[in-house]
């Protein structure tokens, strides 16, 4: 009975470790070998405190796919595009990722946020994905990961751009920043480093996630600035505005692509002039952008967002690499398109016009356009 025993143990246990290495099988080889159709994956905070940015995103890119299986697809290759709700959690986003990667995902849009962004990103890296992410800027995202791309502007380009144009119009500069946040340090530090390169002082205050109710003591230490910057996101700098507004601060508030977004935080005791960094402008008169804007109105009822436009933008970005290379396998293995969409978009002879802007790649990832200072009409 001893010996049965240990028998069925013994097989017991060589059936475990079998279900051990078909799990382990199924994260190396995915299931890309069974599409029907190009399968583009992200992930984004579709609820939740930063869910503008996520929904807007999934609105560019699927209104990108359908537009595209609408005049045909690929050599007659439909898409088809899925994203998954992180929260804007870097936790939330592996899981995201993982569960696209199993389900076929052959090259992605990434994360939305910074911070989840780098944790899907990891594990494109690993896995040799192609990843180009609409909006996450930090600059750790695409650092030393081959297959990771972006369409917005790095955290760095913004903090250099906004001490410049800041300095050359105002001299009594406030900042207000959030420690906890990976965008927000990252622009400010940025920022920072411009500042004292021109030589120019300015008074900062902070908070993190544990400590931004009202900004009443932020607000109160800078009420008497021309320009307070914001390298924060549209929530926060919604009720920083009308906390200014509630202390009689008329600094003008000054933001990046983050303030997206701001005008529905708002109120009518708002005064202050706001106006923020961003590649997209939805009264352009540039005819991919109003294409784009009157495409996606129609579609969804509403002005797009810059998050809109780079979702848009980060889809056509694959699909016109993909075109250009003549892809024509629907099963292709994820690594087989990543070494055809890396060499692609970093070529000399790629360029994509888009709604945000015309844009070239080099193999660091980083996307080269030209920014837009936005006044927001409230």
């Amino acid at each position: 009975m001893a010996t049965m025993k240990k028998i069925v143990a013994l097989v017991m246990a060589f059936a475990m470790c079998a279900v051990c290495f078909a799990g382990c099988g199924a994260k190396t080889t995915n299931y890309a070998a069974n599409n029907t159709e190009f399968f583009i994956g992200a992930t984004g905070p579709l609820t939740g405190d930063a869910s503008s940015y996520g929904i807007s995103v999934q609105e560019g890119a699927q209104l990108a796919i359908d537009e595209i299986n609408a005049n045909g697809g690929l050599n007659g290759i439909t898409f088809k595009f899925d994203i998954k709700d992180d929260k804007a959690t870097a936790a939330d986003a592996a899981t995201g990722y993982d569960t696209l990667y199993e389900a076929g995902m052959q090259a992605s849009i990434g994360s939305v946020t910074s911070g989840s962004c780098d944790s899907f990103a990891s594990k494109a890296d690993e896995d040799k994905v192609f990843a180009i992410t609409p909006s996450a800027s930090a600059a750790n995202v695409i650092e030393n990961r081959p297959t990771v791309f972006r369409v917005c502007f790095g955290d760095p380009d913004q903090g250099y751009l906004a001490a410049e144009e800041i300095t050359a119009n105002f001299e009594n500069i406030g900042a207000i920043y959030d420690t906890s946040d990976a965008y927000s340090s990252g622009i400010y530090e940025a920022f920072a480093a411009k500042m004292e390169e021109l030589g120019v002082e300015f008074n900062t205050q902070t908070f993190d996630a544990e400590n931004k109710k009202d900004f009443s003591t932020q607000v109160e230490a800078l009420k008497d600035c021309d320009v307070i910057f914001l390298p924060i996101y549209y929530t926060e700098a919604g009720t920083i505005a009308k906390t200014a507004a509630a202390k009689g601060c008329e600094a003008l508030l000054f933001g990046c692509d983050g303030l997206d977004g701001i005008a529905g935080q708002l109120d009518e005791s708002v005064t202050s002039e706001i106006r923020y960094i961003t590649p997209f402008d939805a009264n352009s008169t540039d005819e991919v952008a109003s294409k784009f804007v009157t495409a996606y109105e129609t579609a969804y009822g509403r002005t797009p967002d810059q998050f809109a436009a780079d979702g848009y933008d980060a889809v056509m970005t694959i699909y016109e690499a993909m075109k250009k290379a003549n892809v024509t396998d629907v099963t292709i293995s994820p690594q087989a398109l990543s070494d055809i969409l890396v060499s692609t978009i970093t070529a000399d002879d790629f360029t994509f016009k888009g709604a945000t802007g015309e844009m070239t790649w080099d193999e660091s990832g980083a996307c080269t356009k030209v920014p837009q200072i936005v006044v927001l009409n409230k």
